[in-house]
């Protein structure tokens, strides 16, 4: 269990929230170590862990696998606007549990009426796919200018190359939407293709040869795909402050339980959050082959000492300052998926004239 940046994280199954006036009474169990993951339940445990939080100190609950919340503790997170997300051991969001949002019911209107316009959809796709492919270029010349490997540092520079002329010409057309999709992918196989090159240590126990998802195939993967699924929390907390509806979105089509415009948030936020935070860990060897499992089949997962080290990472990577370049302004990065979701809000209430990217100097 973690309390960090106004986020409450349950990730020990047979955990339990109960209320006590305006206070989350919860109770962890403790576990042997040497306690198979499939045999942990309240009954197993050895002992309990007891933590009293005030319900003004969160803005959100993840829980993360078997672990339950009474239904009184779930009516004080409503009263005072706590979303309440479930998701799996792996980070894959279930269901989210909120009040009714309190904002004008114009700002969504305004979302549907563009997203059910291709024109103006494929717009802001193409703002967002700009913003992802910017970034993932930077990314990969800071690789570049951070290794000695003339080799490696060409491939990393031909990709960034190729990345760039993306870009330009993405710039002197107007594309639509199932093509803008074409060209994000196409983007996203050729960062890929040279992203195991920004692992300056333990490339053989962290090798990396392409995205695989649902399960992940490898460690890296495994770390990548629960980072998104951090970063996509966030979005979705951002999306449904402001008043817009996470699940329609503009470039990620429609999907039962899909949140389309959180996955079109988190995209300009994946290459410089994500995945340089998952290769610092890596490169700094705070984080270890022994923090995952291989599952039959293949899939390889986290175990809890290595889900929650990630966790802690992240939540001090959100704590750290970036300027925001539209802004100009030093902003906390927990602050920028909600700078975000404004300015877009903005951008459909017709108060600027397209949709601006976070793209990080």
């Amino acid at each position: 269990m973690d309390l960090q940046q106004n986020t409450l994280y349950l990730t020990t199954p047979g955990s339990y929230v109960a209320r006590d006036h305006l206070t989350l009474q919860v109770e962890v169990p403790v576990y042997p170590p040497d306690l198979p993951p499939e045999e942990r339940n309240r009954q197993s445990a050895t002992d309990t862990r007891k933590l009293s939080i005030p319900i003004h100190h969160l803005e959100s609950v993840c829980v993360f696998g078997a672990s339950s919340i009474s239904p009184p503790a779930m009516d004080l997170c409503w009263e005072h606007g706590v979303a309440i997300n479930f998701l799996s051991e792996n980070g894959y969001l279930q269901a989210r549990v909120t009040g009714v949002a309190d904002t004008s019911v114009t700002l969504r209107r305004a979302q549907f009426r563009v997203a059910d316009d291709p024109v103006r959809a494929a717009a802001i796709a193409r703002q967002i796919v700009a913003g992802k492919i910017q970034n993932s270029r930077n990314s990969l010349l800071r690789g570049g200018r951070e290794t000695n490997d003339t080799a490696e540092q060409r491939q990393l520079t031909d990709a960034a190359d190729a990345l760039a002329r993306q870009l330009s010409d993405l710039a002197k057309t107007n594309p639509p939407l199932d093509q803008l999709r074409g060209i994000e992918g196409m983007a996203a196989q050729t960062y890929f293709s040279v992203f195991g090159l920004l692992l300056k240590q333990q490339r053989d126990d962290f090798a990396f040869t392409t995205r695989s998802r649902r399960p992940p195939r490898d460690r890296i993967n495994c770390m990548v795909s629960f980072l998104y699924a951090l970063v996509r929390h966030d979005c979705i907390a951002a999306l449904t402050s402001i008043g817009l509806d996470p699940f329609v979105g503009f470039l990620h089509a429609d999907r039962p339980n899909r949140p389309s415009l959180a996955l079109d948030l988190m995209e300009e936020f994946r290459p410089w959050l994500a995945d340089r935070l998952a290769v610092t860990l890596i490169n700094r060897q705070q984080i270890q082959p022994d923090h995952f499992v291989l599952r039959e089949g293949g899939a390889v997962e986290f175990t809890d000492t290595g889900r929650k080290l990630v966790i802690k990472a992240y939540q001090e990577r959100k704590q750290e300052s970036l300027n925001h370049p539209l802004l100009d302004q030093n902003l906390r990065i927990a602050q920028l998926p909600f700078v975000q979701a404004r300015i877009l809000a903005r951008h459909l209430r017709a108060d600027l004239p397209e949709y601006l990217p976070l793209v990080p100097k």
